[in-house]
């Protein structure tokens, strides 16, 4: 993200996923980073999914496991409006719980997930295939 060149590399490719979004999620922290860029360029809205206890307002909580414990996720409980298609966006693609937990909040929220994208993948942990037999028909594009 240092280099100015390659963040709007980043932020093109992941601008490139879809065009049928309504709205942008981006998951704390880095994810948040280019998912906003991202709405910015698209002239969408941007939604912020974080860790527990960081939004002011009602929330929706998932609790997921990850490589080494477990962690909750958290979107406000009016971030989308029914029917409302979401773009969401990540930096890095490990064990697929968090991306799997975002999608949970997005759909509880009343939004259908359009697009899943991460700049890369740890290889090795499985976190693709984890995430498409959890989430059947939704696929993760990975940029790099």
């Amino acid at each position: 993200m240092r280099n100015a060149e390659a963040f709007d590399l980043a932020v093109s490719e992941f601008s490139k996923v879809s065009q049928k979004f309504d709205l942008v999620a981006g998951v704390e922290a880095r994810g948040f980073i280019f998912a906003a860029a991202v709405a910015k360029m698209s002239g969408k809205g941007f939604i912020p999914i974080r860790k527990s206890g960081k939004l002011p307002a009602a929330s929706f909580s998932e609790s997921y496991a990850l490589e080494y414990g477990e962690s909750i996720l958290q979107i406000h409980q009016d971030a989308v409006q029914s029917g409302e298609r979401v773009m969401l966006i990540d930096d890095v693609l490990a064990t697929g719980g968090t991306l799997g937990a975002a999608v949970k909040l997005i759909v509880r929220s009343g939004g259908v997930v359009d697009s899943v994208a991460v700049l890369m993948e740890i290889s090795g942990l499985g976190g693709q295939q984890k995430f498409s037999e959890n989430n059947p028909g939704l696929e993760i594009s990975i940029l790099l």
